[in-house]
């Protein structure tokens, strides 16, 4: 059994180096894989507006429909650049759609699976908008923007994303706070945690435990993943020649 585990890519145009090695890299795993986990933010904005305005997006979909359509099983952890994710998923993907964490089992592990960004409890300002932002009543409503407004909306989020995101990793140490909630996890009856968001590259076991943490860091410089093998889990490194661990 083989499932892969991708987030962060942040696909911006289709002419990126790391878009079309995520393309390369998806045409690989074509009837070779179970079940692939998209742990969030794989593009660097998309909301579900009915007229499809991002058409930059179309040879990922196309490949992810392969995949679909070779067996794979595909679940989709909605991030906070990507969600109200839309038909485009949910009819023409048939993908598994989480607005938040999920515990599964996972190849006989019991597994922690989430985005990640409701994590740090302390990034209140982020939290208060991503209430706001997943109320409802804003998924009922894009269903009525014009089109045009997706840009807008992009552009907007964009800014307040990339501007913010040095100064809260430079404000909060990640690797404790994973750490910490993996504790907390642990005692919940988890093994292990998978998660996205925090872009950091990270695979480290609780000593106590055996608790298996993996951040999986990000397909923009990184191009790292999650690949789990028979109950194994591992953090990978693709490139165009093989992947490493």
């Amino acid at each position: 059994m083989r499932a892969i585990f991708l987030a962060d890519a942040h696909l911006v145009s289709p002419d990126d180096a790391n878009y079309l090695l995520l393309l390369r890299f998806l045409h690989t795993l074509e009837g070779e894989l179970d079940t692939l986990y998209i742990m969030g933010d794989l593009f660097d904005f998309w909301l579900g507006f009915p007229s499809h305005p991002f058409t930059q997006y179309d040879a990922v979909l196309e490949a992810l429909e392969r995949l679909v359509a070779r067996g794979c099983r595909l679940v989709y952890f909605e991030g906070n650049h990507d969600f109200h994710l839309g038909t485009v998923f949910s009819e023409r993907l048939k993908a598994e759609i989480h607005a938040g964490p999920v515990i599964e089992s996972v190849q006989g592990k019991r597994l922690y699976l989430c985005h990640g960004d409701q994590i740090n409890r302390e990034d209140r300002a982020y939290r208060l908008l991503r209430y706001l932002l997943r109320i409802p009543l804003v998924a009922t409503s894009i269903r009525h923007f014009p089109p045009s407004w997706a840009e807008k909306i992009k552009k907007r989020l964009q800014k307040r994303s990339r501007a913010g995101y040095s100064m809260k990793s430079a404000r909060w140490d990640y690797r404790r706070i994973l750490l910490d909630y993996s504790r907390v996890l642990q005692e919940r009856g988890c093994e292990g945690l998978i998660t996205g968001h925090f872009h950091l590259a990270l695979h480290e076991k609780l000593p106590e435990s055996g608790f298996t943490l993996l951040s999986l860091g990000d397909w923009m410089e990184k191009f790292t993943y999650g690949e789990m093998r028979d109950g194994n889990l591992q953090l990978m490194t693709y490139s165009a020649a093989a992947p490493t661990v």
